[in-house]
């Protein structure tokens, strides 16, 4: 399905959820820098939106009532996987308001296809079964640790440019950590261009990293000492509760299984482009996780 614009060219229309996040942003960029593209950002505060090119829309997870008309006359839409316990029946209610041919392409993690039919073992797999069984075209993305977790005030930027340590509970495993932005290009192709369909994709960045080695890294970049402090599941899930820790203990379980340590080309065979290394992602991000005078 593809429609003509104003002007009466064939244009593709794609729905980006999540289109602030981080993944989101960077594939609605480079979605709208796109000859025969009409990008749709969807956003619980559609006023938020401010990207070149992009069209927002409401869309929130907590407002069906909203999505028919976000996804109507799609023919495409990105699904970030909101991390509740129902996001299995949200997800399927949305792709069933889709068009039949429109193209479903689903940001679920490395996790996603782990066995496992108990709470919260077999939630993601449940995610992605019902995108499969959907009757759309589907391509799912499973990737690992995004790198975005060290320069994200949300998660470790604070303790590495404020405390000099990085609090993971890896266990000696080591990660095979990814820039974002290269699961958006992933993305970027899987929505408009052949060849995806039905494909489910393991994503990793380019080499696997010990804790310490990363911590090495960290340092470089933030011009002091960072060392890798290795928490117990227990520390690292502390003040959380209900689902949120649920899950969070089961992520990092696997973590230090090895789950999130294989390096894939899948990156490089999808876009042509080597993924981004942590050296060079750290390069270019230092300033945030340098200290502040005071």
């Amino acid at each position: 399905m593809r429609h003509a614009n104003s002007t009466g060219a064939d244009v593709a229309r794609v729905l980006v959820t999540g289109v602030r996040g981080k993944t989101g942003l960077p594939l609605a960029e480079s979605l709208a820098a796109r000859q025969g593209v009409e990008v749709l950002g969807g956003s619980s505060d559609p006023s938020t939106v401010g990207i070149n090119g992009v069209h927002p829309i409401a869309f929130s997870w907590d407002e069906p009532a909203g999505w028919a008309a976000a996804i109507d006359g799609v023919d495409a839409v990105y699904v970030v996987r909101p991390d509740r316990v129902d996001a299995p029946e949200l997800i399927g209610a949305l792709v069933a308001k889709a068009a039949p041919s429109t193209r479903v392409v689903l940001l679920s993690d490395r996790d996603g296809g782990h066995p496992g039919s108990d709470y919260p073992a077999g939630w993601a797999p449940s995610v992605e079964r019902v995108v499969r069984g959907s009757g759309r075209p589907w391509t799912i993305l499973r990737p690992g640790w995004f790198m975005q977790v060290f320069t994200d005030p949300r998660f470790y930027r604070h303790q590495i440019a404020d405390a000099g340590e990085l609090p993971f509970p890896s266990g000696d495993a080591d990660l095979a950590w990814i820039d974002a932005r290269d699961i958006a290009a992933v993305a970027e192709r899987a929505l408009i261009s052949d060849g995806h369909v039905g494909r489910t994709y393991q994503l990793s960045g380019p080499e696997s990293l010990s804790l310490p080695r990363t911590a090495e890294l960290l340092s470089a970049a933030a011009g002091h000492p960072v060392i890798h402090r290795d928490l117990t599941v227990d520390e690292a899930v502390a003040g959380t509760e209900g689902f949120e820790r649920d899950l969070n203990r089961l992520t990092f379980e696997r973590v230090r299984a090895g789950s999130f340590a294989v390096v894939t080309d899948t990156v490089a065979r999808v876009t042509g482009t080597a993924p981004t290394t942590l050296q060079d992602f750290l390069s270019a991000n230092g300033p945030a996780l340098r200290r502040t005078s005071r």
